[in-house]
């Protein structure tokens, strides 16, 4: 007659640790099966969501090379302060192929914008106003990263010509000062709202330590370049643009009037003695 085999109590332990063993692994089998159908989830929609096809930022048609000729010493500069005044410039007297940026406000604030201009090696002068910029001025960190400098615009972007000498020198050296702490770099240049100046400007500008009044000689706007002088760039114009909605139709018709004239752009605070 069969007799069932007792059971001793190490082998039911080990009965118990295999039984657990195997849900365990049928568990985990499970889970990672779920998991696995979420991510293949995810995946699908964020490939749906993304266009890999396209690229982040139009580029102009005209791209500037990646070699861009080096300037390793300025044939001119910045002319001195006299007599306390700032002095007033437009360009800058060279012989070599160059040509200098400044993109006013700041206001416009989209990712593209240095995209565009690290993909055409440009570096240029920010001149903003703390009206426009004191809702994220941390934007612009990422421009001083790749080679572009924080310049003075004023603090409220005024007329300065309507205001008193008192009230030119609260404009530009607060924004100055305010700068310093933001940006770690206190300017050194400064352009007046509208370009609109007098001599209480210059005065003012060279006791909050500018070393001169940037205005410019011509300019890229509404997608298309404005000249002063001429029909062309000439080494060493300053060129002003401004952070608005058409700023890559204003960069494209810049890029396409300095290769047209054999010019790269440089930055002006180079020219600074």
């Amino acid at each position: 007659m069969f007799r069932p085999r007792k059971t001793s109590k190490h082998g039911l332990l080990f009965v118990y640790i295999g039984i657990l063993v195997l849900v365990f692994l049928i568990g985990g089998t499970k889970l990672y099966v779920i998991r696995s159908s979420a991510l293949a989830k995810k995946n699908s929609k964020s490939s749906v969501l993304v266009d890999n096809s396209k690229p982040v930022v139009p580029l102009p048609q005209n791209s500037v090379t990646a070699t861009v000729p080096l300037v390793e010493k300025p044939d001119g500069a910045i002319p001195p302060i006299v007599n306390g005044l700032a002095p007033v410039i437009t360009t800058i007297k060279t012989n070599m192929p160059v040509v200098f940026l400044g993109i006013d406000d700041g206001a416009y604030k989209k990712d593209f914008e240095l995209k565009l201009m690290k993909a055409n090696n440009i570096k240029a002068s920010l001149f903003l106003a703390n009206r426009f910029i004191s809702n994220d001025p941390f934007f612009f960190i990422d421009f001083i990263s790749a080679g572009s400098l924080i310049e003075n615009h004023t603090m409220n972007h005024k007329l300065l010509s309507q205001l008193s000498y008192q009230e030119q020198k609260a404009e530009i050296c607060d924004a100055a000062d305010l700068f310093l702490k933001e940006f770690g770099r206190r300017p050194v240049l400064m352009r007046p709202p509208g370009g609109n100046y007098n001599v209480d400007t210059q005065r003012a500008a060279a006791d909050c330590g500018m070393k001169a009044v940037v205005l410019w000689i011509a300019k890229a706007n509404g997608g298309s370049m404005q000249y002063q002088v001429g029909h062309s760039l000439r080494p060493g114009d300053i060129v002003l643009m401004h952070f608005r909605p058409e700023f890559q139709a204003d960069m494209q018709a810049f890029l396409d009037a300095e290769h047209a004239a054999g010019l790269h752009t440089v930055l002006l605070e180079d020219w600074i003695k």
